[in-house]
């Protein structure tokens, strides 16, 4: 198999635009000394994200009605409570991965 130059030129293409979104605000922040309501509502951000995230798979759409994931909603509630105390969205992802593992391994 062989990659062409063409593709090569794509993929690092693809490399820098999703790169600098994620690295151009933290050179911007590091240098700002930024208000303490900015940085408490930043906090905040891992728990939107999770919450975003999750309710999506809690709602089952069946042909009559709107059902819950009976599983999603048993991992829920730990994981809104490990993101609620961390505000830490590696830690957060991590408490959510693993106790739908277990979860999924139960049942």
């Amino acid at each position: 198999m062989s990659i062409s130059t063409q593709m090569i030129w794509i993929i690092l293409g693809c490399m820098i635009v999703t790169l600098v979104p994620r690295i151009v605000p933290f050179i911007f922040v590091r240098n700002i000394q930024m208000p303490e309501l900015a940085l408490k509502w930043l906090s905040f951000i891992p728990l939107c994200i999770l919450t975003a995230l999750v309710t999506e798979s809690m709602i089952v759409k069946t042909n009559s009605a709107l059902t819950f994931d009976w599983k999603a909603m048993i991992v829920l509630i730990p994981t809104l409570l490990c993101a609620m105390l961390t505000k830490s969205l590696s830690i957060t992802v991590i408490t959510g991965v693993v106790l739908m593992a277990a979860v999924r391994l139960i049942w």
